[in-house]
């Protein structure tokens, strides 16, 4: 499976964390005990692109405060969301193993929450130095033992995590025929909810930059109603729409940097209804335009 990281106690979060200062950003109160978790709240996040330096700048942004302030947001909710996404492109460039130690170690306030993580790969990352940076959850069995792929089984879905990451620095990504089959077969053998399937990489090769495989992916999904939505990363863009078959495509916005001025960075905030989901864009500028976009989403029929 995808990386998956449980929750940890405050205690073992100060214990780890207070010597080199990381729990100084956080105020004491973001942790407060007896906050309920809402079993249908969830946070997406994509292309958080940390780099070891936490001073580090790309495009006029520090990587490390946007993540850090997206944290303090999560910590903050009224109600704890049951999980956190991160759909790929974690480390800055070319995934080194610097850069993954200090995303174990930002990740962990969010952990403290009571939040488990689910970290997922892009191009910018680098498979065997992401393993080796969380050794106890590496030694966790895969379904395929080469790739990141999940299903996470949930009170209102199914979510189904896969790994497009065909090489680090190459732009474009790949499923692979192997994997194409596991989602076929977990999709079969999981009929009664809806499907939500999340990878790094858009549909479709627009110039250097999608899924090789998107057709064959698309042929996959599109006959299994219960497939409902597509949900990736990597165009740093935020956008929300349905393909023919009435299944949405979800394009999540970058925590790090935008490749356009006027797009937003940030997160999204989903609840899963009965019969759809609710998506909250969250704005790193909350003085943003965009800060608080209500998209609500009704899935297509089975």
């Amino acid at each position: 499976m995808p990386i998956h990281l449980p929750p940890i106690s405050r205690r073992q979060f100060l214990l780890r964390s207070l010597a080199g200062g990381a729990a100084l950003a956080f105020s004491p109160s973001l942790f407060a005990a007896g906050k309920r978790t809402d079993p249908n709240s969830w946070a997406l996040l994509s292309d958080i692109h940390l780099a070891a330096d936490r001073s580090f700048m790309a495009r006029g942004i520090n990587m490390t405060d946007h993540f850090t302030e997206v944290s303090r947001e999560l910590l903050a909710l009224p109600k704890c969301p049951a999980g956190v996404f991160i759909t790929g492109d974690c480390a800055y460039n070319s995934g080194q193993a610097k850069d993954y130690a200090l995303i174990a170690e930002l990740l962990e306030p969010i952990r403290a929450g009571q939040m488990p993580v689910h970290l997922a790969l892009g191009n910018h990352d680098n498979r065997e130095r992401f393993w080796d940076a969380f050794p106890t959850e590496k030694a966790v069995q895969r379904p395929l033992a080469d790739r990141q792929v999940a299903l996470l089984r949930t009170e209102r879905a199914n979510w189904f995590i896969l790994d497009s990451l065909e090489k680090t620095l190459s732009t474009p990504g790949l499923l692979g025929q192997e994997q194409l089959d596991w989602l076929a077969g977990a999709l079969d053998a999981n009929p009664d909810k809806p499907a939500l399937v999340l990878l790094h990489h858009n549909p479709g090769i627009n110039g250097n930059i999608g899924l090789k495989d998107s057709a064959a992916l698309l042929e996959i999904m599109r006959p299994r109603k219960q497939v409902k939505a597509y949900l990736f990363g990597h165009t740093h863009d935020w956008d929300v729409w349905q393909d023919a078959s009435g299944i949405h495509l979800i394009n999540l916005p970058p925590v790090a940097y935008v490749f356009s001025k006027e797009k937003p960075a940030g997160w999204v905030h989903a609840t899963l209804e009965r019969k759809g989901m609710r998506l909250e864009l969250r704005c790193v500028d909350p003085k943003h335009p965009s800060q608080g976009q209500v998209v609500k989403l009704d899935w297509r029929a089975s």
